[in-house]
């Protein structure tokens, strides 16, 4: 099971430098010029997981094999793309390919960095982005609205009555500037706002890519300077108010300093965690923004364990047994017959499925059965 996140901003703020360090590569051009992406860049980035060693070890794996989301790093956006405007429309076409938004926006003080508007205010930056996204939504939904009650003269179809219903509260949260994703849906309503595919109905990650140390440009205000680095720039956007039980995706915030992290990728494995411990760090920024993507999609791991591979897989949040076994094989959806589960860590205090049989830990779980994350899952499927 694949995801993407789509690493978006004005440009020179930092999107390739991250996503070269995301991706341990120079394969996106960071150029100190707007435009230097055009086409979009592909990176996948193993989600970090400590719990697989420690499952590897007591298996004796020959291999482990984490779970992983795929980055894509997109043209940079500037006030008119919904217009057109600089790569606008290539730029949204891009946008509407990826499953959340990581949505970078500078912090950083550097005179040689050209900024596009000429001022560090990463707050208005992102009020210039997420802008444009509902303008570009707003285009959509219009169109489809007055095609919609076209169609429906005379005699209205009932679901034809709920699409129009929808579009209307959607163009009318959209005209105030503020997101799809902010809004409250039925299950009706999330079928038809799914085929729209609206960029504000998309989770939204803020990432302000900070001076090292976690400071900002000396250039921006006492009062941004407060707001950009609390919560405020996802606080803004009304979506982040909302739980994730009663919304399509939540905003979150993390602060990251793409040039360290992109001076940490230069160096080997055993160098960048060498410097990290003697500058007493214990999550690089790059962890920090992986795991936020992954807990934004509402993405749930479920781990196998045994002497070929400890392997971590992908599921959504609420999979039952079948679809989590499906994700291994999808004949094991058809061919699911039982799973043997247990907590990872009762696994590993209880030495392996040989030894947690016998300590009433091990549960035989049915079709039913809502994987949870961390669970260690043994399927029994008809062949």
């Amino acid at each position: 099971m694949s995801f993407s996140i789509g690493i978006v901003g004005l440009p020179n703020v930092g999107k390739s430098t991250l996503f070269n360090a995301l991706t341990r590569s120079k394969q996106a051009d960071a150029a100190n010029y707007p435009f230097c992406t055009i086409d979009p860049n592909v990176g996948v980035v193993a989600v970090p997981d400590e719990r697989l060693a420690k499952l590897s070890e007591i298996s004796k794996s020959k291999k482990i094999i984490p779970t992983v989301i795929e980055f894509v790093d997109i043209a940079g956006l500037v006030k008119g793309a919904s217009e057109g405007e600089g790569l606008g429309n290539k730029f949204l076409s891009h946008i509407r390919e990826v499953d959340a938004i990581a949505q970078v926006v500078r912090a950083f003080s550097d005179s040689n960095v050209i900024h596009v508007n000429n001022k560090v205010d990463p707050k208005n930056d992102s009020e210039v982005i997420n802008l444009e996204l509902a303008l570009a939504d707003l285009q959509v939904v219009t169109k489809r609205l007055s095609t919609a009650k076209k169609d429906t003269k005379g005699s209205v179809a009932k679901d034809k009555e709920k699409e129009i219903e929808l579009l209307t509260k959607i163009n009318a949260q959209l005209e105030a500037g503020k997101p799809a994703r902010a809004l409250e849906y039925n299950d009706d309503e999330k079928i038809i706002l799914k085929k729209l595919q609206l960029l504000t109905a998309k989770p939204m990650l803020y990432v302000v890519n900070t001076d090292e140390g976690g400071g900002i440009s000396p250039i921006v205000t006492p009062t941004t300077k407060e707001e950009s680095l609390s919560q405020l720039i996802a606080n803004g956007d009304p979506s982040s108010r909302l739980s994730r039980e009663s919304s399509l995706g939540m905003t979150t915030q993390i602060n990251v300093c793409a040039k360290l992290e992109a001076e940490l990728a230069d160096l080997s494995v055993e160098e960048a965690k060498e410097y990290l411990k003697t500058a007493g760090i214990t999550e690089t920024g790059l962890d920090k923004l992986v795991v936020a993507s992954y807990k934004l999609l509402d993405l749930i791991t479920f781990l196998t364990s045994g002497e070929p591979e400890t392997r971590a897989w992908t599921v959504k949040n609420g999979a039952r047994a079948p679809e989590a076994a499906g994700v291994i094989h999808t004949d094991f959806i058809k061919g699911f017959i039982k799973a043997d589960v247990c907590d990872w860590q009762d696994f590993v205090t209880h030495h392996g499925w040989s030894k947690i049989k016998e300590t009433g830990k091990l549960r035989l779980e049915g079709k039913d059965y809502v994987v949870r994350d961390g669970d260690v899952v043994y399927f029994h499927v008809s062949t």
